[in-house]
């Protein structure tokens, strides 16, 4: 299972995200973004940040350590902010935990030198797991340490939310036009023929399993946790395999970014954490 640890303090809210997520201190030192299940997300959010965040863990791409993180919703009586307080009182319990990166800048590509190679794998897995959560508005991608680390996979996985079509809803190919690593991505072949052969039922099970029973029980239509994780498997091992009809066929050349456009929108900014 993940590192288990509890919240003994609470820092401050991270008001970039709509989930409203917290810093907090914990009894092992470390300092942490915890993201709840009382979030109007629910917990289908920790699942997929789990199970995705794992995964691109073992497939080599750089993602804050996760930890299951005990809340007593009293750490926060001092919070002034009514809804943090209703959010810390419906939360009480089992939480995820993310690593807080002290110092760490939002990823722009325009300030980035953004290497084919890696934006291929990032959107390759990207693609795999359904996130829709990777755009020029919101990357979740952090640099830290001259490094890039990939946050925010709760938007994954959305077939859960509708098991009865889930493979309905996870057929087709990718939509990787508000994608922001699309225009660099010019090396998706590589990075196929690296990460696909990895995705296997092994590999599947070992993921699927750090998540707690806690977020799974309950779920309509299964008797179990574990049959919860076997369905999560189930989707995921054959899309694997081939066809991969889900991957996109990208024509990098045409899809070079329009900064003349961009500039006024909004950039990440300083960030120390996921939202």
């Amino acid at each position: 299972m993940l590192p288990h640890v509890t919240a003994i303090r609470y820092v401050t809210p991270l008001r970039e995200g709509g989930s409203l997520p917290g810093v907090v201190e914990a009894d092992d030192l470390g300092t942490y973004v915890m993201k709840f299940h009382g979030a109007g997300q629910g917990r289908k959010a920790l699942v997929a940040e789990v199970i995705a965040g794992e995964l691109a863990r073992r497939l080599g791409l750089r993602v804050p350590d996760q930890v299951l993180i005990d809340l007593d919703p009293v750490i926060g009586r001092h919070e002034p902010d009514p809804d943090v307080q209703d959010l810390l009182k419906a939360s009480a319990g089992s939480n995820l935990g993310v690593d807080f990166l002290p110092g760490s800048l939002g990823f722009d590509p325009l300030g980035w030198n953004t290497d084919p190679e890696f934006a291929s794998r990032v959107l390759w897995l990207d693609a795999f797991i359904g996130n829709v959560d990777r755009s020029w508005r919101n990357p979740n991608m952090l640099v830290w340490h001259g490094d890039v680390w990939l946050i925010d996979h709760g938007a994954s996985l959305i077939f859960h939310h509708a098991w009865a079509n889930a493979t309905r809803l996870f057929s087709g190919p990718y939509d990787v036009d508000d994608h922001v690593l699309t225009p660099y991505a010019s090396r998706l072949a590589d990075a196929e023929a690296e990460f696909a052969p990895q995705i296997t039922e092994g590999l599947l099970r070992e993921v699927t399993g750090l998540v707690p029973d806690l977020w799974l029980e309950g779920e309509p239509g299964f008797a179990t946790p574990q049959d919860v994780r076997d369905a999560y498997v189930g989707i995921l091992l054959p899309r694997a395999g081939k066809p991969r009809d889900w991957l996109p066929d990208l024509d990098v050349s045409a899809r070079r970014p329009d900064t003349s456009a961009r500039r006024g929108e909004k950039r990440p900014g300083r960030l120390g954490g996921p939202s």
